[in-house]
C-alpha cells in the first residue's frame, strides 16, 4: 500500500494555541500530545499538525492553505472568524479586487479565503487546497507517492487529489523561490510498512535524510523535507 497523507505539519512556537485556532476555524477537535497538537482530518480533508519548535522562519513559507466559501456571506463569516480567533489581514501584493482574502493565523501561516463560485475548488470541502511552491516534477512525484490522480497539469502547474475527493494539493511551477534552510511546513505520511515504503519513495526520486524517533525523514525532488511513520 502507498503512503497516506496524514497531515501537513507546521513548526510552532505554541502548538496548542495555533491548533486551537485552526480547530475553531475548521470546526474540528484537537488531539494533544507532549509538544504536538493535531487537528485531525479524514479521508477527504487533510489534517493539520503543529509541532513545538523554536526555529525561526528562514525565507518564504513553502505552502499555504485555501479555504472555500459557499456564498459571499460565508466568505465574510469565515474572515470574521479568522480575525475573532486571533488571525489578521496581511499584504502579499494582492490587488484590491482579488476574489479572495489573504490572512494569517496567529503564528503568521498564510491562508486565503476563496470567493464562492471557484470551479477548481468546487466540492473539495472547507479546507479546499494546500498550495505549494514547487516544480512540475515534484507534483508528479507526489502523484506517484500518494497514488492520487493528477487533476491539473498546465503551464508547469500541477495538482493532485485523493480518489475520494476533498482537499487538493497543488504546486505553482516556476519560478520557484530558492530553499533557505529547513522548511517549517512539511508533509507527514503514514504507511503500513515504512521500510518498504521508504525504498519505494526513494525509487521515485526521494532522498533519505535520516531517522526519526518514530520514523524516517526524507526529501522530495525539490528538497522539501517530509516524514514517514508507521500507521
Amino acid at each position: 500500500m502507498t503512503s497516506r497523507l496524514h497531515a501537513v505539519t507546521f513548526d510552532s512556537a505554541d502548538p496548542a494555541a495555533v491548533a486551537a485556532f485552526w480547530a475553531g476555524l475548521l470546526e474540528r477537535d484537537v488531539l494533544d500530545e507532549p509538544g504536538v497538537a493535531l487537528v485531525p482530518g479524514d479521508e477527504r480533508q487533510v489534517g493539520l499538525r503543529f509541532v513545538a519548535s523554536d526555529a525561526e522562519q528562514v525565507g518564504p513559507r513553502r505552502l499555504h492553505l485555501h479555504l472555500t466559501s459557499d456564498s459571499p456571506e460565508h466568505q465574510e463569516r469565515t474572515v470574521e472568524t479568522v480575525l475573532r480567533l486571533g488571525g489578521r489581514h496581511i499584504d502579499v501584493g494582492q490587488q484590491p479586487d482579488e476574489p479572495f482574502v489573504v490572512l494569517a493565523d496567529p503564528e503568521g501561516n498564510e491562508l486565503c479565503v476563496i470567493s464562492p463560485g471557484n470551479k477548481f475548488l468546487a466540492g473539495t470541502g472547507h479546507l479546499g487546497e494546500v498550495t505549494c511552491d514547487g516544480t512540475r516534477d515534484v507534483g508528479l512525484f507526489w502523484r506517484d507517492a500518494l497514488d492520487w490522480p493528477l487533476v491539473w497539469d498546465e503551464h508547469e502547474e500541477t495538482a493532485v487529489q485523493s480518489p475520494l475527493g476533498g482537499t487538493k494539493v497543488s504546486w505553482g511551477g516556476p519560478p520557484v523561490e530558492p530553499k533557505l534552510g529547513r522548511n517549517r511546513q512539511r508533509f507527514d505520511l503514514l504507511a503500513d510498512d515504512p521500510d518498504h515504503e521508504t525504498e519505494r519513495l526513494i525509487s521515485l526520486g526521494a532522498t533519505r535524510l535520516g531517522h526519526l524517533t518514530d520514523g524516517v525523514e526524507l526529501a522530495d525532488p525539490d528538497g522539501n523535507e517530509f516524514s514517514l511513520h508507521a500507521g
